[in-house]
């Protein structure tokens, strides 16, 4: 039987009263102090605040549109009613704008760190990041992380003059790692900003240090985890993959809709009018329970892996090298000249350099990284026409 659990009486009041007062919470972000590259740029206006320019910037990304056919879990299904990565974000932004709401927090900051967390993300989901870090660092030493990569999608491909709050939220929003407590680091100007990014990409495990800078930035990072965690078993279920009756009974219930309410709700219970995030120990440990749960019968399960390894690995391996060598031969009818350059030097931003002067395996791994699933299928179609590679979908009546 669902359980949902509800804010106590006392909590609940609070927030009224504060709603009625309008009250922000003392630890929201406010507009006023924030910093971007070019001050004089994107001043904010009564009809455009600081981070609704941002929102607005993300939105109209050309790599915005491509969250709609990219893989969040389940490669290979022909199927709507399993979740692309485009819900996925969605689903963070209205998860972590209920919880901002609830904690009187800066709503707009929040919207924009969510809808654009995951804007460089790959295609083929965790696995294709994944291998794509590993033929980058094979040909670089760099290494690709799905959250750094988004903060170059959005201040260097397209040189937007993001705010440094909204680009910070971004890189530091890692929902693979869950805390108890989630407090804000403060950051300050771009130049420490600008340092963390390159451990980034010189140490894959600085990833994992980074640490928002705003207490909204944190509520973005756990509402990823809790935006994924039911909905990736109800995914699974409809794919075939799990029965419904998978997982045990937890604290925080075994349904998406309980999963998300009781961590939400604990969530606000225990941090309200406080400087950081925080969950009780019973709910902090059912999160990581169900968690580990599901890596267990969904993210290793051989039906979710297998196809990858057989077809994608090879597939990329290919595609990166013959991208790699048509863009050192300047190649210019090449598809990395017409499909990629030449479409993102297209956007009118001014740069400090053109885009196309970057280092190659930069430049092929924004475009590997930029595609959609079917996009990359297609093009690997095209440029070895005879090659026996080939994906077969699993549709709507496929069991």
């Amino acid at each position: 039987m669902p359980k949902y659990e509800s804010l106590s009486d006392e909590i609940s009041a609070k927030i009224l009263q504060d709603k009625a007062k309008n009250t922000l919470s003392p630890f929201a972000f406010s507009d006023e102090n924030v910093i971007r590259r070019d001050g004089k740029r994107d001043v904010a206006s009564p009809l455009r605040p600081p981070f609704i320019r941002d929102t607005d910037k993300i939105l109209h990304c050309p790599f915005y549109n491509r969250y709609a056919d990219k893989t969040q879990v389940f490669s290979f299904y022909k199927n709507d009613d399993i979740s692309r990565r485009a819900l996925h974000v969605q689903l963070v932004s209205r998860i972590a704008r209920t919880l901002g709401r609830a904690l009187n927090l800066n709503l707009e900051l929040i919207e924009a760190i969510a809808l654009g967390h995951d804007i460089g993300h790959t295609p083929f989901g965790h696995a294709g990041e994944a291998l794509l870090d590993e033929i980058y660092a094979a040909h670089t030493g760099r290494r690709f992380s799905h959250n750094i990569h988004s903060v170059r999608v959005l201040d260097g491909i397209f040189p937007y003059n993001i705010s440094l709050q909204t680009l910070n939220g971004i890189a530091a929003h890692d929902g693979e790692l869950e805390l108890c407590t989630y407090k804000p680091a403060p950051l300050n100007d771009f130049a420490e900003f600008d340092r963390q990014i390159d451990a980034c990409y010189r140490d894959k495990s600085a990833v994992r240090k980074l640490i928002p800078a705003t207490l909204e930035g944190c509520v973005v990072r756990i509402s990823d985890i809790i935006a994924y965690l039911g909905k990736d078993r109800q995914d699974a279920e409809r794919a075939h993959i799990v029965n419904k009756d998978a997982f045990c009974e937890s604290t925080i219930g075994t349904f998406n809709a309980e999963i998300i309410n009781n961590l939400m709700v604990n969530i606000v219970e225990n941090s309200y009018g406080k400087p950081y995030l925080q969950m009780d120990d019973a709910h902090f440990c059912a999160l990581q329970k169900a968690k580990n749960d599901n890596y267990e019968q969904i993210y290793r399960n051989p039906q979710v892996t297998r196809a990858f390894e057989d077809t994608v690995r090879p597939m990329m391996e290919q595609l990166y090298e013959k991208l790699l060598t048509d863009l050192r031969r300047n190649d210019r009818n090449s598809v990395i000249f017409t499909h990629h350059i030449d479409y993102v030097s297209s956007a009118h931003y001014e740069r400090k350099a053109p885009y196309e002067a970057g280092e190659p395996n930069q430049i092929v791994v924004d475009y590997i990284a930029g595609m959609t699933d079917d996009y990359f299928i297609d093009l690997y179609a095209h440029l070895f026409p005879e090659s026996n590679l080939n994906i077969a979908y699993k549709g709507y009546f496929c069991k």
